[in-house]
């Protein structure tokens, strides 16, 4: 294929060109991507020409938007750079959107508010939403709606052989299937059309104790035994870190080991007062953020970084918590570690447990825990892919084989910078399923630079 016509428009960049680097930039700073083209989508027309370009040269394919969630470092093969394709167009009628693949959460919770709706994302508006959602999106209100796959009306997908799919439950219930939960194995989605649910407000909010002033494990043990109590509109997480003592970071927060459980309730502000009532009895809190808000400040319940950096990561799918085990886990990761961990434990189960026509894997899951660690990037990518990442495995072994009898696998979403262990992230049944269709419509592997499926 001749490039010249896309070359002479910059929408293909190579090693050197201007804009190369800056193209290739994303939220995860620790794994370098040096591919021999980049395509600077603006259409579909773009991608199809990416695609067919990589098919006729046997190259790998990857894609990326905002690059939260890079499997690896890489070299060589083609990159579609989606990151332009960011329309958002709302039908307030249909409560639905339709969504392209560069747009991050933050536009479509703006968009979508415009009209008192409320898309399922997650809780960082700085991600990616279509990826997100082909990795299943456990969102901040999961519980009550499932993940966010669930609520998908169609996709447009250009697959490995070029060809510019709509894909419905109606029509290709296979395809639909697999595509929701795959990631990106059968192709580049280029938008899709998501339904939408009429929340405008939310009780919520976060309950910090600091953990050398409050028992951590009294934390846990309160917030696992309070989860029992509480209806499917409730969903929460419980969160642990230790913060550095940097200058970049509000006084309040240097140093400190915190430990925070995260609310997120579409009930009234006076049950949702009633309901947190035995977490704000475990001990005095740090910081108290619980309240009414409007939807447009839900990400304000995580306060998620917004800043690019390096970091690693994996997860665990249970269908038990051994309070034992979390608290030697935070034992691990706490102040008495060599460096800051963030470890995460999502309440699940709810809507999340419902059959959906979708590749999203362990619905019978009651937890997923997840620790994610900042990389040390002194000495450049070389020290990031060896070293450090075989020290983080090493603790991270530790940590989850305390939970080792309650694991179900592993969630595509939270699994950072470990695309060469595709182990764990579906059940058997699922994998065989997702593996006939990437032999049907991607029997050459083009779509593998992801978490690959085969």
């Amino acid at each position: 294929m001749d490039l010249s016509a896309f070359a002479a428009q910059r929408l293909v960049l190579r090693p050197g060109d201007a804009g190369y680097d800056d193209e290739l930039a994303g939220f995860q700073t620790g794994y370098a991507q040096r591919p021999d083209v980049v395509f600077a989508a603006t259409s579909t027309d773009d991608v199809v020409a990416a695609v067919s370009y990589a098919a006729e040269a046997d190259l790998p394919v990857g894609v990326q938007a905002t690059g939260h969630g890079l499997p690896d470092a890489s070299a060589g093969g083609v990159l579609v750079s989606t990151r332009r394709l960011d329309e958002v167009v709302v039908d307030p009628v249909a409560r639905t959107a339709r969504v392209g693949a560069g747009v991050r959460w933050g536009q479509v919770v703006a968009a979508a508010a415009e009209h008192g709706l409320a898309p399922l994302n997650g809780s960082a508006p700085s991600v990616g939403a279509v990826s997100y959602t082909l990795g299943g999106g456990l969102g901040i209100l999961a519980r009550e709606f499932g993940y966010a796959a669930d609520h998908v009306r169609s996709l447009d997908v250009v697959t490995a052989d070029g060809a510019v799919r709509h894909v419905t439950a109606e029509g290709d219930p296979e395809l639909f299937w697999g595509l929701l939960g795959g990631g990106a194995n059968l192709g580049v989605v280029t938008a899709l059309e998501i339904g939408l649910v009429p929340v405008t407000r939310l009780y919520g909010g976060a309950l910090a104790f600091d953990g050398r002033e409050v028992d951590p494990a009294a934390v846990l043990r309160a917030y696992t035994a309070w989860t029992e109590t509480v209806p499917d509109a409730v969903t929460s997480s419980l969160a642990a870190l230790v913060y550095p003592d940097l200058p970049m970071l509000p006084e309040a927060l240097r140093g400190r080991y915190l430990v925070t459980v995260r609310v997120a309730y579409t009930g009234t502000a006076a049950e949702g007062e009633r309901l947190v009532a035995p977490l704000r009895a475990i001990g005095p809190a740090h910081e108290d953020s619980l309240r009414e808000l409007p939807y447009t400040e839900s990400h304000t319940i995580h306060s998620d970084p917004d800043f690019p950096h390096a970091y690693y990561g994996e997860s665990r799918m249970l269908d038990d918590l051994d309070d034992a085990g979390m608290e030697r886990i935070l034992a691990l990761t706490g102040p008495a570690a060599d460096r800051m961990h963030v470890v995460q434990l999502n309440h699940l189960g709810g809507a999340l447990a419902r059959p959906a026509a979708n590749a999203v894997p362990h619905r019978d899951a009651r937890w997923l825990l997840r620790i994610l660690s900042p990389l040390n990037t002194t000495g450049g990518t070389e020290d990031v892919a060896g070293a450090d990442r075989a020290s983080l495995r090493e603790l991270y072994a530790g940590a989850f084989g305390e939970v080792a009898p309650h694991v179900l696998g592993r969630s595509l979403n939270f699994t950072f910078a470990g695309g060469d262990r595709p182990e764990g992230l579906y059940d058997a049944e699922t994998r065989k399923r997702l593996a006939g269709l990437k032999a049907m419509y991607d029997p050459a592997n083009l779509f593998r630079r992801n978490y690959n499926v085969r």
